[in-house]
């Protein structure tokens, strides 16, 4: 036989053992896992129809498979939690077993293991960012600031590619994913370009810094690390916690204030009605304070219902158990993905009583005063609660208020799409122009 014959049949007989190796161990995990879609060799559930992203499928899924459920990334099984009881009872109930973080490839591959992504997109990214700013380096910019821009840019691109398939795949493959073109490349190394900046403002930091009076984030942090003397607070820690604080505080926010208006452009009854409240509380002479909010139960609840209905997308960033958990009668190893479903929890029919409907009432009692939900859950749950929620809460209401204050909001072009999530992905994406016209309210005497 010709040796290079000989050479390609070994090696696919080789291939073929260790896809039928792979193909066996899944088997012999799947039977440990809770139940879930049959997954392909290698690739797992990643490109099969109608099972990701888990946002617009996990109703059929739970239907089938229960509200515990097993999906494939890869190799890699992933325990997917739905409905309000079950992801109350794994994230508070059992919050030491499912306190843990995975790793996730993409971050590591950003932060080298220190640190533990008239169109109002831009404008609002721009007015976040400064917010966070203020915290992190005790300064605002310009909004015409060319450099300051152009990182704002680039972290948020990073955000949106976190979120989407191909971040999904490098995930999954990050061995492989690392060594490859792509928009991967591209994003990781935009952000490289943000901590450079980052860098150069501890430095300043460093120069200028008086412990007697310490400006911002990264002055109590160098303070801390002086003190402290631990690895923990290293230069490159610094760095990686303000450029999450960036991600998280700027894109965030900004996102979900499209999204609301959105929503009040939609529903110009709603939008109405919270003006009249803002006109009764606070009037034309000043501008809305945190104060007020206590005094703004419909437009308290207005916001609180535009988060339940704003669907997230949590496949890339996941939980993990701690250790070994017998969880709704399955067994759930040590160290295996968990992802928490919110949509399905402010979807949860047991829980709301229109929950596919913008309702405020979901927030109001009999006499209209504001109530909160336990099924409320926009900044997750337990040990893993987003440390940022109290200064997004008070950015959310103040920014809105302040906006319907001064101007009403409709859809500059209309589009045949209904469905609020679908159209809001596509502004989001670019796929289509998310513009508003801001009409001025007249301002009495």
């Amino acid at each position: 036989m010709d040796v290079g014959l000989t050479g390609v049949l070994t090696t696919l007989l080789l291939l073929l053992s260790v896809l039928w190796f792979l193909a066996w161990r899944n088997d012999k995990k799947r039977s440990q896992l809770p139940p879930g879609p049959a997954p392909w060799p290698v690739l797992g559930n990643l490109w099969q129809k109608d099972i990701l992203p888990l946002y617009r499928t996990y109703e059929k899924l739970s239907s089938t498979y229960g509200p515990v459920f097993t999906v494939w990334l890869g190799l890699k099984p992933a325990v997917v939690l739905c409905g309000y009881e079950v992801v109350k009872d794994a994230l508070l109930g059992h919050y030491e077993e499912f306190g843990g973080r995975p790793e996730i490839p993409l971050l590591m591959q950003l932060s080298k293991d220190y640190g533990n992504a008239f169109e109002p997109m831009t404008m609002f990214r721009h007015a976040a960012a400064n917010v966070i700013c203020s915290v992190v380096f005790g300064s605002r910019y310009s909004y015409s600031d060319k450099a300051f821009l152009e990182l704002l840019n680039m972290i948020g691109n990073y955000i949106s590619f976190f979120l989407s398939p191909i971040a999904m795949v490098y995930n999954t493959f990050p061995n492989i994913m690392h060594h490859l073109p792509g928009p991967h490349k591209k994003a990781l190394d935009e952000c490289e370009k943000l901590k450079d900046y980052i860098r150069e403002k501890v430095e300043l930091h460093k120069l200028t810094l008086d412990p007697s009076c310490p400006r911002d984030y990264i002055d109590c942090f160098l303070m801390k690390a002086e003190k402290e003397k631990r690895s923990i607070y290293s230069n490159e820690d610094l760095v990686m916690s303000v450029f999450d604080l960036f991600g998280a505080g700027t894109v965030t926010t900004s996102n979900s204030l499209v999204f609301f208006l959105l929503i009040l452009a939609k529903y110009p009854h709603i939008q109405a009605k919270v003006q009249e409240e803002i006109d009764a509380v606070v009037g034309p002479g000043r501008v809305p304070s945190t104060e007020d909010k206590l005094r703004m139960p419909y437009t308290n609840a207005v916001i609180h219902e535009m988060q339940r209905f704003h669907k997230s997308r949590t496949e890339n960033f996941p939980r993990m158990t701690t250790q070994d958990v017998v969880f709704r009668g399955h067994t759930i190893p040590k160290g295996t993905a968990v992802i928490p479903v919110y949509s399905s929890v402010h979807m949860d029919p047991t829980q709301w009583e229109n929950p596919k409907e913008v309702d405020p009432g979901h927030f109001l009692d009999g006499k209209g005063e504001f109530r909160k939900r336990d099924a409320f859950m926009p900044f997750s749950a337990g040990k893993r609660v987003c440390p940022g929620e109290a200064l997004a809460r008070i950015e959310l209401f103040l920014f809105l208020t302040t906006l319907l204050q001064n101007f009403t909001f409709q859809l500059a072009v209309e589009h045949e799409e209904m469905d609020l999530f679908s159209l809001w992905l596509k502004i989001e994406r670019k796929v289509i122009p998310g513009k508003f016209f801001a009409i001025q309210r007249p301002v009495s005497a």
